[in-house]
């Protein structure tokens, strides 16, 4: 689709494989999988769990990482192109419960200092970005330190209002995980941590678009208010993601939306298709993305 740079930075998984493992192999076959769709560099996310098996994926993912850097990989064919790993996204455990979605609020925790330290001690040249829901009491504190150690912090799985969102933004949080999912809707006397995400022009907004997690009009909506530079497109993909879920998404029993069925390849795609700008849709899987983790503001 284009000869840049294609990067998604929320992918817990694709084709079987996801990062609740501790077998460095599946990293780097999920890394395989999306860079047969052409995507150029991946950050696998990292599902919240007990800070131990939270610490045990990160050291499998690093383990993934330096086995790229060394040039190898049992897994790889000689055809075969993997994206580049370049860090991971810890979505949580920093979350309210009240907005978990798909995750499992049970292991969601205080945002504290200490937590915190115990969380990412020994990993802090990987973690890239991590997801924390800004209301949470004690996360615009979290939300400063994150900052001050050069990790993105970005808000989600939150039932913020739109002063609780300001506020994180204040403290330093650089983005939105995947704008309307998994937070409180948008309402015409409290539009929330959506409504802030849409209007407020510098911070960065993730968007699936897939065809299940977000109403076309939603992607309009979004396309019409936002920043283009601000707007990042990701999978959010899951294990679950295959040639077969695209049909249908990914869901449980109860029609709950487990994660995406798309790679970012395929959504923004997809989105051409139906008539979206091309050159803004590329710069959503592009430019965009290699700014924000490269913190520029332009």
């Amino acid at each position: 689709m284009t000869a840049k740079k294609i990067i998604d930075i929320h992918t817990h998984g694709i084709g079987g494989y996801d990062t609740r493992t501790t077998v460095e192999e599946h990293i780097l076959k999920i890394a395989e999988i999306h860079g047969s769709y052409g995507i150029s560099e991946i950050i696998p996310t990292i599902y919240p769990a007990t800070i131990k098996v939270m610490r045990e994926n990160m050291a499998t993912i690093k383990k993934a990482i330096e086995l790229q850097m060394a040039g190898s990989s049992e897994l790889q064919t000689p055809n075969s192109q993997l994206s580049t790993i370049i860090g991971v996204h810890l979505e949580g455990p920093f979350l309210n419960p009240s907005k978990c979605g798909a995750l499992n609020a049970i292991t969601f925790i205080e945002p504290t200092e200490y937590n915190l330290k115990e969380l990412i001690e020994g990993f802090e040249d990987i973690i890239k970005i991590i997801t924390i829901a800004p209301e949470i009491n004690g996360a615009t504190k979290l939300i400063k330190k994150l900052t001050d150690k050069g990790i993105i912090a970005s808000m989600g799985h939150s039932d913020a209002t739109y002063a609780e969102a300001e506020a994180g933004f204040n403290a330093g949080a650089r983005g939105i995980t995947h704008i309307f999912n998994a937070m409180r809707g948008f309402h015409h006397r409290e539009p929330g941590l959506a409504g802030f995400g849409l209007l407020n022009q510098d911070i960065y907004i993730e968007v699936i678009a897939d065809p299940y997690h977000l109403n076309l009009k939603t992607l309009e909506l979004i396309f019409k208010t936002k920043n283009h530079d601000r707007i990042i497109i990701v999978s959010d993909s899951v294990k679950e993601a295959t040639p077969f879920t695209k049909s249908q998404g990914v869901t449980d029993t109860h029609g709950k939306l487990l994660g995406g069925c798309m790679t970012i390849a395929e959504s923004s795609k997809r989105l051409i298709e139906i008539g979206f700008d091309e050159d803004i849709i590329i710069k959503c899987i592009t430019e965009n993305p290699e700014k924000y983790l490269k913190h520029e503001n332009n």
